[in-house]
C-alpha cells in the first residue's frame, strides 16, 4: 500500500492511495489520526485497508486544494543518519576536505556512521530549503532511501530485521558543508530548519520485492548527479536496524535514513553547491520522485 499526508488549513489528513490514484482520506474515515498512528495500529487496521483498496465505498477522498507534506511531517524524535555507506560516496567525502567526522580519511568505516537531524529539519514535497540556513553558500544535496521501522524493538537481531519494517519512502540530506567541517561533526549542519526534504509516500514494505534493486538517482535541474542501486550499501538495511537497536530501543514511526551515494556537489572539482533557483530531484524506483527547489 501507499501512503501520504496533505494539509489543508491547518489539519493534517492521512491518505492511502487506491490503484485508480484516489487518494482516501483515512483520517476523515476515523481510521487513523495521522500516520504515526496508523503505523502504530497496522496489524489491527491492515485487514480494513485491503478491504478499502478492493471497495472504497463510502470513504471520502483527500479534499480538493489540499497539500501534499512529508508522510511524517511531525516525527516522534530525530531522523537517524548514516554516514558514509557507499563505499564511492565514502572516498569522495574523505577527498574533499569537508570531512568533520570523526573517522577522517577516506577510508570505509568498519562500523555504521550514525547521526541525527532535527525533526524541525523535516519538510515535504515542492516545499522550498531555505538555504539561507547555510552563511557560507555551502548547500549540498544527499539522495537516500529512508527507512520506516514499524514494530519496535531492542536489540533487535539482523536476521529479523526485515520483519521491523513499515515501509519506504525518500529523503534528501541536505547539508551545509562548511557548518560541518567547521564543527567537526554532523548535526548542526545537517540538522538545520529545513534540511529534510521526505516523500512524496510510505510505501509498504510488502510492496518491495527487493529492496536492493531500487534504483537512487538525483538529479540537479535536470542534469543527473546521482546513480546507484540500494544493494551498494555498505550496512545494509538490516545491520543498520541491528546496530541502532542495539543501544537505542527504536519506536514505530522512526526513520532511518540509510545513506547517499556518490554524486554530490562536494564531489566535483571545483565543488557544485546548490543555488537559489535551483531544484533537486531524487527519485527511487518503486517509491517516486522527491522535488524541492532551492530558496
Amino acid at each position: 500500500m501507499r501512503f501520504a499526508t496533505f494539509s489543508k488549513d491547518g489539519a493534517c489528513s492521512v491518505a492511502l492511495q487506491t490503484s485508480t490514484g484516489a487518494q482516501l482520506d483515512l483520517t476523515a474515515a476515523g481510521i487513523a489520526d495521522d500516520m504515526l498512528s496508523l503505523i502504530s495500529r497496522w496489524a489491527r487496521i491492515k485487514d480494513r485497508l485491503e478491504s478499502l483498496m478492493a471497495d472504497p465505498g463510502n470513504c471520502p477522498e483527500i479534499p480538493a486544494g489540499s497539500r501534499r507534506v512529508a508522510p511524517i511531517p511531525d516525527p516522534r524524535r530525530n531522523i537517524f543518519c548514516v554516514g558514509k555507506n557507499y563505499r564511492e560516496h565514502a572516498k569522495e567525502f574523505g577527498q574533499s576536505g569537508f570531512d568533520g567526522g570523526a573517522t577522517g580519511g577516506n577510508e570505509v568505516p568498519d562500523y555504521p556512521i550514525v547521526f541525527s537531524k532535527a525533526t524541525t529539519s523535516v519538510i515535504g514535497p515542492d516545499a522550498p530549503v531555505p538555504s539561507s540556513a547555510d552563511p557560507f553558500g555551502t548547500v549540498d544535496y544527499e539522495g537516500e532511501l529512508g527507512v520506516i521501522i514499524g514494530t519496535g524493538g531492542k536489540a533487535i537481531d539482523r536476521s529479523t530485521a526485515a520483519q521491523h519494517v513499515f515501509g519506504y519512502t525518500i529523503i534528501n540530506d541536505v547539508t551545509a558543508r562548511e557548518v560541518q567541517k567547521l564543527h567537526k561533526q554532523w548535526v548542526l549542519g545537517k540538522g538545520a530548519d529545513g534540511f529534510c526534504p521526505m516523500g512524496p509516500a510510505i510505501v509498504t514494505a510488502d510492496e518491495i520485492a527487493d529492496v536492493d534493486a531500487l534504483r537512487l538517482t538525483t538529479h540537479v535541474n535536470g542534469e543527473l548527479r546521482q546513480d546507484a542501486l540500494v544493494g551498494d550499501l555498505i550496512f545494509d538495511i538490516a545491520v543498520l536496524i541491528e546496530t541502532i537497536s542495539r543501544y537505542i530501543t527504536l519506536l514505530p514511526g522512526d526513520i532511518i535514513a540509510t545513506g547517499t551515494p556518490a554524486g554530490v556537489g562536494i564531489g566535483f572539482d571545483p565543488p557544485r553547491f546548490l543555488r537559489p533557483g535551483d531544484t533537486v530531484t531524487v527519485a527511487i524506483s518503486g517509491i517516486g520522485e522527491l522535488r524541492n527547489p532551492i530558496d
